[in-house]
């Protein structure tokens, strides 16, 4: 019998890359993923990873197995939803019953674990004690590859205009709201002085950038904003959080594109002014795979960050 757990890490290293990326997507040790995907090796009888360098590779029928195992791995989901389903339908008065348990494990991007699900959690907690709802911050696309893959359960992520985000077929979307993201600058800068409330890319041109990283969705916007405009952005300070963002402004050392989602309030010496032509906004939504669609503990959780979502819309 094939261990069905040792199945989950290897198509954990085949997700991330390498067994430390797949131990801590999975919260065990590398030593611990070593072991199962070792275990499955003499299990199956048949080699699962071979060396390459100072890492590791997937045989061919490493491969197979991953690609073999995702209808089963699905199929078991869908029957664990149906049981948590009737065990939860209805009291023995007939009442619905309000009992919630499991675990749905969430990934969602920076901004939206300080913006939302800091809210989120605790009313979950509050309302379903026995649910647990372990969080792991990842950028966009890979919290897409976690829930594809069976390492997450419910994934919160954002589409910036036209950048593309591919979405695997058994992923299903939820939209929750747009997020608009302004040019923060200092307030006795030019613009500001001249009482700009919208500036476009070539307003924009000449200015020195503070950005996220380049491998980051919003990076990638924020060349996308400038599209067709010679030499810009300039990205002079690279930094992954929107807080350090706001300081380096402060300090004179350029602009910054920032998320008005899970922002801090500004101080005085700064001001925000969206962009336009293009505007820069994003969707954001939350994703989960379509075999759990029926589960009562991710639609507990999905619920509750919908609620968040149509607070934050309201605010």
């Amino acid at each position: 019998m094939i261990d069905l757990e040792a199945v989950v890490a290897l198509r954990a290293v085949a997700t991330n890359g390498s067994v430390a990326a797949a131990a801590d997507a999975l919260g065990f040790t590398p030593s611990a993923v070593s072991q199962q995907i070792k275990r499955l090796e003499r299990g199956t009888r048949v080699a699962l990873l071979e060396r390459a360098g100072r890492g590791v590779v997937l045989t061919d029928a490493a491969r197979q197995l991953v690609t073999s195992s995702a209808t089963v791995l699905a199929d078991l989901e869908r029957i664990e939803a149906d049981l948590h389903l009737a065990s939860s339908a209805t009291g023995a008065d007939g009442a619905a019953a309000r009992r919630i348990t499991g675990e749905v494990r969430v990934g969602a991007f920076s901004t939206a674990v300080r913006g939302l699900l800091v809210d989120v959690l605790p009313r979950l907690r509050e309302e379903h004690p026995e649910l647990r709802v372990p969080l792991r911050e990842s950028e966009p696309w890979e919290t897409i590859a976690l829930v594809a893959s069976g390492q997450r359960d419910l994934g919160i992520v954002h589409r910036w205009g036209e950048v593309a985000l591919a979405m695997p077929d058994h992923l299903v979307e939820t939209a929750l709201f747009t997020d608009v993201a302004d040019v923060i600058l200092r307030r006795e800068h030019p613009l500001a002085l001249a009482g700009a409330t919208e500036l476009t890319p070539q307003d924009l041109a000449e200015e020195e950038w503070v950005a996220t990283f380049d491998s980051t969705i919003c990076r990638q916007w924020l060349r996308r904003l400038f599209d067709g405009v010679s030499n810009a952005p300039r990205i002079v300070h690279e930094s992954m959080e929107f807080e350090n963002h706001l300081e380096l402004v402060r300090a004179g050392l350029g602009v910054a594109l920032v998320p008005r989602l899970g922002r801090s309030p500004l101080p005085d010496d700064l001001v925000a002014i969206p962009t336009v032509q293009p505007a820069s906004v994003r969707g954001v939504v939350a994703v989960h795979r379509r075999s759990q669609a029926d589960s009562p503990a991710l639609q507990a959780v999905l619920d509750a960050v919908r609620v968040g979502a149509a607070g934050l819309h309201a605010g």
